[in-house]
């Protein structure tokens, strides 16, 4: 398949292209499989701590909405109001920034100000499974994925299977944190935050601050899209936000993790937008984003990232083969070389992914999708920690959770992830019948 040897050429290719990871401060890149704490903004020191988390607040059965509930599927109906007005558990309770989490995923952000997820942003994985189908209408399949590249690319705890939605809350997502490596959330640089997002600042270029809503990129994507956030205005702001990071962040990487970007996108103009009419308009964006207009025309941040007034889920369920297609066809439309900046104006292209100049050689919708399973089973290459390392049983969980819907969706699935999931059911099922001991 195109996808394997893909993610392989871009796994070797990535470590030997820049060297200088390795030299980064706090980098070790002996390690392999437990990831050292980090500085800065979203590093532990300077994350929220709750001494009091509750869950988040449980769909009921007067309020069902998708009725998902305990990481399985749900309806999968559309055009349902969220949060129903009456429904007090899920209105919007504005963050409070001393205790509460918040990360670079407005999506998830309003989620978690709408109770549909922990109010203090530690999540579990079935919460992330069970929100995603409640409040966006996100298909099962996709729900799943995304919970498990959480749990991977951010060095969630397989164990507690907790994460957390923005910076590094080890002590409260590790099951033993004394034991485990630094588990640094959402905000884990070149993981699910990568550079050149579409409002929030590159690592390196702003302290390690990858999370922050930036006002002036909201403003630049505005001025790109004006008032229409559909895949077009997306597409072509998606090259300009890489021709800006590129020109302005000596250590810009844009590895194979920023193919999420992509999906990410979609985001605005497939989850996002309310019935009737489904527009992904500004008025709709800037209240997931908690975007402010001012009197002189630029953007703020409110801190009320919220689902809109009378707002109606999309009518069919977001599902992985939708998503790709998605990411296939914004990225052709204006395609941009995978790679890095290894100095001032010096790029480098993963020379090896084509003959084109370090594009991405996915011949189709459907080779994206199978790449979607590799980037969410193996470890890939990071800019600032030299490898993103779960452990191999976060991999091994990821497998057992993707294995059955990716080989339904034609994948190969390789016995040896085939065996990692057995091998995970397995040491759960004796762990369960070692409490049912206790």
């Amino acid at each position: 398949m195109h996808s394997r040897s893909l993610l392989l050429s871009l796994v070797a290719n990535g470590a030997s292209a820049f060297p200088w990871v390795a030299s980064q401060p706090g980098v070790d890149s002996s390690l392999l499989r437990r990831q050292q704490p980090g500085s800065g903004a979203g590093s532990a020191a300077n994350c929220p701590f709750n001494a009091n988390h509750q869950p988040a607040a449980p769909v009921t059965d007067e309020y069902p909405y998708n009725n998902a509930r305990n990481g399985v599927p749900g309806a999968g109906q559309g055009g349902i109001l969220v949060p129903d007005p009456n429904d007090k558990a899920h209105q919007f309770t504005a963050p409070d920034y001393s205790t509460d989490i918040r990360g670079p995923c407005p999506g998830l952000n309003a989620a978690a100000n709408h109770n549909f997820l922990s109010h203090d942003g530690v999540v579990t994985f079935n919460e992330l499974v069970d929100a995603q189908q409640n409040v966006y209408n996100v298909g099962y399949d996709l729900a799943v994925l995304l919970a498990a590249l959480g749990l991977t690319l951010a060095d969630g705890d397989p164990i507690s299977m907790k994460l957390s939605i923005g910076c590094d809350a080890t002590s409260r997502t590790a099951a033993v944190p004394l034991l485990a490596g630094s588990q640094p959330g959402l905000d884990g640089h070149n993981k699910f935050e990568a550079d050149s997002s579409l409002t929030r600042n590159d690592f390196f270029t702003h302290n390690g601050d990858d999370f922050s809503f930036n006002g002036t990129l909201f403003g630049y994507m505005q001025d790109t899209c004006q008032g229409n956030f559909n895949r077009e205005n997306l597409s072509v702001y998606r090259k300009q936000r890489w021709t800006q990071s590129q020109a302005e962040n000596e250590n810009f990487y844009f590895g194979p993790l920023s193919l999420l970007l992509y999906g990410a996108a979609s985001f605005l103009y497939e989850l996002m937008p309310s019935g009737p009419d489904y527009n992904p308009d500004l008025p709709t964006i800037s209240s997931f984003f908690g975007a402010q207009q001012n009197a002189d025309g630029s953007f703020s941040f409110n801190q009320m990232e919220k689902i809109p007034d009378d707002w109606t889920t999309r009518l069919v369920p977001y599902s992985i083969p939708l998503v790709a297609n998605e990411i296939f066809t914004m990225y052709n439309e204006n395609p941009v070389p995978f790679g890095g900046n290894i100095g001032p104006g010096m790029y480098t292209n993963i020379d090896s992914l084509a003959s084109s100049g370090g594009n991405f050689n996915l011949s189709s919708p459907q080779d994206v999708t199978c790449f979607l399973y590799q980037l969410s089973t193996e470890r890939i290459p990071s800019a600032l920690n030299a490898i993103i390392t779960p452990t191999v049983d976060t991999l091994s969980l990821a497998a057992s959770k993707l294995n059955p819907i990716f080989e339904n969706l034609g994948c190969p699935i390789p016995l040896t992830k085939r065996d990692m999931a057995a091998d995970w059911e397995a040491k759960m099922m004796a762990k369960e019948a070692e409490m049912a001991k206790a």
